[in-house]
């Protein structure tokens, strides 16, 4: 907004500019997972016990070899790493790649601040402002945020939680396919669905990509986790050299969010090319997480066989009280560690506020995450929230045990309302 007065001292009309910020920063989206954190700071400050299934922090612990890379680092100066970072490290993420049947070059890989960087970097490569991003909702709140940043659009095609959520026919895809569009951005297996996308859909993707001449953005930081089904990679896609860019990060594969550790991977050169000048315009990525990160390349191929195993039996434990309560709907996830519940309820939003604000039992509560923040169509998602499997059995069943309870509750309150 924009002022004049006069200043009679000077004889002058002087302009006066009222600060504003961008259209970018007013339309940027609040984190659906973390929008509600000072209700739940509020319910802690009270002494209210909170069972936070909000957010994808795994409670396994961090690798301890990770730890004592750091530790033992000996360097007098913390350097800059190269921009597309330390080539040791490098070689053996693409040996990690080989043993899971991705067959690069390390030089075919930019290491990255956390899969968030390797999101940025693949659509301010690929996409102009106003071009078009399909993706199949509800979708990992985040690639909306990026989207905006760059003023792309997101054209979502919509997933149903009556079929697990599985990906949209062909046809879905290819009526949202405008001159505009330049790319499919996937999760596999899913966040927040947890669905588990098969060999057949990839390649219906793949079909659909070659047909309309489309980048494929795969995010595939958890591969390791898949309960119902092999996992296939987007790059083991024939014929797709030139259009599949991989998201990927060690963050959940390892239990090692904090390190900001993320990889972002293509054989398409020119891409490639494109994704470093923006690495070198962020100088470079995390050091200490790299030193870290490269002592995990030495795992054994079995580290991850009893951590599947834990987050099954915890999925298990979690589909099936949900399923038991009245009125509640949970598909069985294939993969990662989440699960999109349909609840009886009115508003997510504001039923996961109110189980933060108004709602305890035993002096305990639980942090969902309301599945609306997950869905760019106006008007989806408000009966349905995301939950992480992130925590042991004995606290999963406590949170299902609060949420039975505040589901009979908050029914009551919605009638006599």
């Amino acid at each position: 907004m924009l002022q004049k007065f006069l200043s009679e001292e000077q004889g002058h009309i002087t302009i006066n500019n009222m600060l504003t910020i961008s259209d970018r920063g007013q339309n940027m989206p609040a984190s659906p997972i973390r929008k509600l954190v000072p209700y739940a700071e509020a319910a802690k400050a009270k002494g209210t016990h909170i069972y936070h299934l909000n957010i994808g922090q795994p409670d396994i612990e961090t690798p301890p070899v990770m730890m004592e890379a750091i530790r033992n680092a000996h360097f007098k100066v913390l350097e800059y790493s190269h921009s597309a970072g330390n080539e040791s490290y490098r070689k053996k993420m693409a040996a990690y790649y080989k043993r899971v049947n991705i067959d690069i070059d390390y030089n075919q890989i930019i290491i990255t601040t956390g899969a968030s960087e390797a999101i940025f970097f693949g659509i301010m490569c690929c996409l102009d402002a106003g071009d078009e991003i399909i993706m199949p909702e509800p979708f990992y709140a985040n690639y909306y945020g990026f989207a905006i940043a760059a003023n792309v659009v997101v054209k979502p095609i919509t997933s149903h939680i009556e079929n697990s959520f599985a990906l949209p026919s062909m046809e879905a895809f290819e009526n949202a396919i405008t001159p505009k569009t330049k790319a499919i951005l996937i999760c596999n297996p899913n966040n927040p669905t947890g669905y588990l996308y098969s060999k057949e859909e990839m390649e219906t993707l793949k079909s659909i990509c070659l047909k309309h001449n489309l980048f494929l953005f795969s995010d595939e930081a958890y591969r390791e986790f898949c309960y119902s089904g092999k996992h296939f990679s987007a790059m083991n896609l024939t014929g797709m050299e030139e259009h599949v860019i991989l998201l990927d990060s060690i963050s959940k594969r390892y239990s090692a969010c904090g390190a900001r550790l993320g990889a972002f991977i293509t054989r398409n050169q020119q891409v490639l090319d494109a994704a470093m000048k923006f690495a070198q315009a962020r100088l470079s990525p995390p050091g200490f997480g790299q030193i870290g990160a490269e002592a995990l390349m030495d795992l054994p191929e079995n580290y991850f066989d009893a951590i599947k195993n834990e987050y099954q039996k915890r999925r298990d434990t979690l589909v099936s009280r949900l399923n038991k309560m009245p009125g509640v709907f949970c598909p069985n996830p294939g993969g990662a560690f989440y699960a999109m519940a349909k609840l009886p309820i009115d508003n997510a939003d504001k039923f996961c506020q109110w189980l933060l604000e108004s709602f305890s039992y035993n002096n305990k509560t639980l942090m969902l995450a309301p599945g609306s923040g997950f869905y760019e169509t106006t008007g989806l998602g408000h009966q349905e929230v995301r939950l992480a499997y992130v925590l042991n059995e004995d606290d999963i069943n406590s949170a299902m045990d609060c949420l039975e309870k505040a589901l009979e509750e908050y029914s009551k309150q919605v009638t006599l309302s």
